[in-house]
């Protein structure tokens, strides 16, 4: 597992550790049930402390993505791709609900608003 600190980015470094998780779970790189590298072990790799793998890890876990078992180490959950799915419709849903409530203070109509989702839709595919 590869996971590469940007040590100029404004995000934390836990932070960076996290999203880059996520993201090999929601890609399928990591799959239920395949374990993370060690707390000690990723932080001696990336040249960091363990107490920020940690957080990262533990983050990680309150939401669901992975469990830590005792002794073992820490393993992506079944659950992992599902509850990112789930937050990233939400995210959609989010994002729509705004852009519908500013054509609807502009005054425009569904069709005009479909036309736009769609002629959107249509550039996404070329």
């Amino acid at each position: 597992m590869t996971i590469i600190i940007n040590n100029s980015s404004q995000a934390p470094i836990y932070e960076q550790i996290i999203k880059q998780i996520k993201v090999m779970i929601t890609s399928g790189r990591l799959k239920s049930g395949d374990p993370l590298p060690s707390v000690r072990g990723l932080a001696r790799e990336l040249g960091i402390s363990a107490l920020t793998v940690k957080k990262a890890y533990d983050a990680l876990e309150q939401e669901g993505l992975t469990v830590t078992v005792h002794g073992k180490g820490s393993f992506v959950t079944g659950d992992g791709l599902n509850l990112l799915g789930e937050q990233a419709m939400r995210e959609v849903e989010t994002v729509m609900e705004r852009a519908v409530a500013m054509g609807r203070a502009l005054s425009m109509t569904d069709e005009q608003l479909m036309d736009i989702l769609r002629l959107i839709l249509e550039e996404e595919k070329c």
